[in-house]
């Protein structure tokens, strides 16, 4: 990563106007977390919803990702999960219908239906999740014996309905500005600024146990003594060198590449002769980045939040079920390792599980070998020792696997070691407050996305500098 290109490309206005468009939407979208839905008393609203959300890991997880919208009750508290889910829906329609799978091939144009299309789901999509959200507070808080929804009219309901539904259509809008940028992409720098919002808060609940001396202080060789907790002082060490260990494998795992080099045959027109030349073909260990993750989390959170919503039912036919799908899929706690049992590992499993199989789904989405060997073969290009065509595919095909599979399984790794932390801390340590599956989610999500916007800034900063290294 060139710094210096980086800041010298900031002297030009169309760089910095870019950068400062990206900036402003960012702080347009925290701004809109902090709009309440117009359905109650905005103070004794969000004091129900937060007493609601501190009781389940699944709520505090959500929070999360939306930015703390979720305790606010913000009009975007829906967040970016309708358009995500939309995603997945037509990613999946394009590989299993053969005309989408051509409308794809076709270029921008196509591209560009396939996106309208994706919009155009996102919008009953996120008018489903709305209702469901009101829903679920509504029988909670009903459950609770407040009286803050009491007076609520039906107007009132479709009117709260209506404002977190645009909400995250706005939101969505408002990630396609962002890249339409080009220096990264809208969705994952929208849950970027989500999780980082929420660093001041983490870093104060450190601090405050840090320097909480009501256990004893710390004693440097019995020299001196200082006013931090020692517990809290070796906790928050190991995890800031644990934290280290990741981030510098996460960022040597996305960096890394297969370089494959390309041979075009020389050709003579006349008097002019063409090709003879050597290029590169670079094959990221990573093609899909923080998808696969986004991805997982996204579609994880299905299972708990229809086990919400059937729980607020309050049918006994249901109870069961929804109990069981709350249990199952919700991130589970540092306390939910007592005894070991078996529903503990339900979610880290399933969490690896889609890790790896949504890397394998969007790198064959983003990295398409058939439309690559017959590009090289169109322009007189072929890998040294492979015919082209279909051997060339292959070869491609056979490559591009074993990366994907060693890059899926580091990946999935990574994501479950927050969760083998909390285990060990649990079991070692007694710590039952530690919620490293949220931190952890949190760190690969911004470690990926800071990394893939980096990438861009840098390649359009080398454009926008390329005439002074002339």
């Amino acid at each position: 990563m060139n710094w210096k290109t980086i800041f010298k490309s900031l002297k030009n206005k169309d760089m910095l106007k870019r950068v400062l468009i990206v900036l402003g939407i960012i702080v347009a979208y925290r701004l809109l977390a902090h709009i309440p839905v117009p359905l109650a008393a905005p103070t004794q609203l969000k004091e129900v919803v937060s007493s609601i959300i501190n009781g389940s890991d699944f709520g505090g997880f959500l929070n999360l990702l939306s930015g703390g919208a979720l305790t606010s009750f913000s009009i975007v508290l829906v967040g970016m999960s309708p358009f995500i889910t939309s995603s997945i829906i037509t990613q999946l329609l394009t590989k299993a219908i053969p005309k989408l799978e051509e409308l794809h091939k076709d270029g921008e144009s196509g591209r560009r239906k396939i996106n309208q299309w994706t919009r155009l789901i996102s919008v009953p999509l996120s008018i489903i999740q709305s209702i469901a959200f009101i829903y679920i507070l509504r029988q909670t808080v009903l459950a609770g014996n407040t009286t803050i929804l009491a007076d609520t009219s039906l107007i009132s309901w479709i009117v709260a309905v209506t404002a977190m539904s645009a909400g995250s259509i706005l939101l969505m809008w408002l990630g396609e500005l962002i890249t339409e940028q080009g220096i990264g992409n809208g969705i994952s720098l929208v849950i970027f600024a989500g999780i980082i919002s929420q660093l001041p808060k983490t870093l104060a609940t450190i601090g405050s146990s840090l320097f909480d001396t009501s256990s004893g202080s710390l004693s440097v060789f019995g020299w001196f003594t200082l006013p931090i907790n020692p517990s809290s002082f070796w906790v928050t060490l190991s995890l800031l060198l644990a934290s280290l260990a990741i981030l510098y494998v996460l960022v040597k795992v996305n960096e890394a590449q297969r370089v494959i080099t390309i041979n075009y045959a020389k050709r003579v027109h006349g008097n002019t002769s063409y090709g003879g030349i050597k290029s590169i073909l670079p094959v990221k260990l990573l093609a899909a980045n923080v998808i696969p993750i986004i991805f997982a989390v996204a579609f994880l959170s299905l299972p708990a939040f229809v086990g919400q919503i059937l729980k607020a039912t309050g049918n006994p036919d249901y109870l069961t079920l929804a109990t069981n799908l709350i249990t199952w899929f919700q991130t589970p706690s540092p306390g939910s390792w007592t005894g070991a049992t078996l529903q503990a590992f339900i979610y880290p499993a399933a969490y690896f599980v889609l890790v790896i199989a949504f890397t394998f789904f969007y790198t064959g989405i983003v990295f398409n070998s058939n439309e690559i060997a017959e590009n090289l073969q169109k322009q007189g290009g072929f890998i040294e020792g492979v015919r082209p065509g279909v051997q060339t595919e292959k070869y491609l095909t056979r490559t591009v696997n074993r990366l994907t599979l060693f890059g899926s399984l580091t990946l999935g790794l990574i994501a479950v070691m927050p969760f083998i932390g909390e285990y060990l801390l649990y079991s070692i340590a007694g710590i039952t407050n530690s919620n490293l599956s949220i931190g952890g989610t949190g760190l690969l999500i911004v470690v990926s996305v800071a990394l893939e916007a980096l990438r861009q800034i840098n390649s359009r900063a080398l454009m926008v500098t390329y005439d002074d290294y002339k």
